[in-house]
């Protein structure tokens, strides 16, 4: 018979709290996607067009992560999906989930590392861009190696700079927007008037908003990350439903809420022409080292999810 205090030994560590999960999972979904890419997608679809594809979008992330919460508080197990997929599909199956699902991760992780480094060249231009993705690896490998509340922690305050600046972003970009507050290159508020001139909500049709909905999708990613920590959750069948209650609705304020600011704020022509939409419009606002700020935002932003995805991948 196996002994009984090695395989205890060999067991995670319930250690995560219900705060741990809900910002591992945010840490996952927020990122370039919204903080670079989503200028590109609204001079795509147009401002009404990208709009109904992340409403689109969240809907499918909500009757996904209905179905992962179920199996989830059932089996709250740290192979979440690649092991419901081994019992209840087949051992192939589960074997091919686990790979690609690494895969990802492992791809994703690398090109994180990879775009630290080209952000940080913005205030240390002589240096290489290897040397920061090798300190940017070596930090996050030592934050997954100690202790899983380490890693918990940092991704905590990670994903908590993001939601700040995205909760910042809202309120003075929506109070711009109304005329509360004075943007420098306009001499009166836009109001409602991007979303109705040039074209429209929809300016190239519908078409485009179908081809948004592939950036959408992988933009919602990582909210599955709450079914991979659960194995290492204090009390899954209480953390996980609420975890997941939390992420889809405030993933969909976040998300819908920062691109209908910047849809009323900048014209869909021109969104797509910039390198990220809220460097320009807290410029605009007149909030001094927006660059900056944003640039330091979006590195915490590439390694939180970097943290996160070197969690999952494990």
């Amino acid at each position: 018979m196996p002994n009984t205090n090695d395989t205890n030994e060999n067991q995670l560590k319930r250690s995560m709290k219900s705060r741990h999960l809900f910002m591992i999972s945010l840490g996952g979904v927020i990122g370039t996607g919204l903080f670079l890419s989503s200028g590109y997608t609204i001079s795509q679809a147009g401002p009404g067009g990208t709009i109904l594809a992340y409403l689109v979008g969240g809907l499918i992330m909500y009757l996904v992560m209905l179905c992962l919460g179920e199996l989830t508080v059932a089996m709250p197990v740290t192979g979440s999906f690649q092991t419901y997929a081994t019992k209840y599909i087949g051992p192939a199956t589960g074997f091919t989930i686990g790979l690609m699902y690494w895969l990802t991760w492992v791809v994703t992780v690398g090109s994180e590392f990879t775009a630290s480094g080209l952000l940080m060249q913005r205030w240390f231009p002589n240096t290489s861009v290897w040397m920061w993705s090798a300190v940017f690896a070596i930090l996050i490998f030592l934050l997954n190696s100690f202790s899983v509340k380490i890693f918990a922690e940092t991704e905590f305050w990670f994903s908590g700079i993001k939601i700040i600046t995205i909760i910042l972003f809202i309120v003075l970009g929506g109070s711009a927007m109304l005329g509360f507050i004075p943007m420098d290159d306009r001499a009166s508020a836009p109001m409602l008037s991007n979303f109705t001139a040039d074209g429209g909500l929809f300016p190239n049709g519908l078409l485009p908003v179908f081809m948004a909905m592939i950036s959408v999708n992988f933009a919602f990613s990582g909210t599955e990350l709450i079914g991979i920590a659960a194995g290492e959750s204090e009390n899954p069948e209480k953390d996980v439903p609420r975890s997941i209650r939390n992420v889809i609705w405030r993933t969909m304020f976040f998300f819908v809420g920062a691109i209908f600011v910047l849809s009323g704020l900048i014209s869909w022509e021109e969104a797509g022409v910039i390198e990220s939409p809220f460097v320009m419009v807290f410029d605009n606002i007149g909030i001094p080292y927006a660059a900056d700020i944003m640039n330091f935002v979006i590195i915490t932003a590439l390694l939180s999810v970097a943290n996160s995805g070197l969690y999952a991948s494990t």
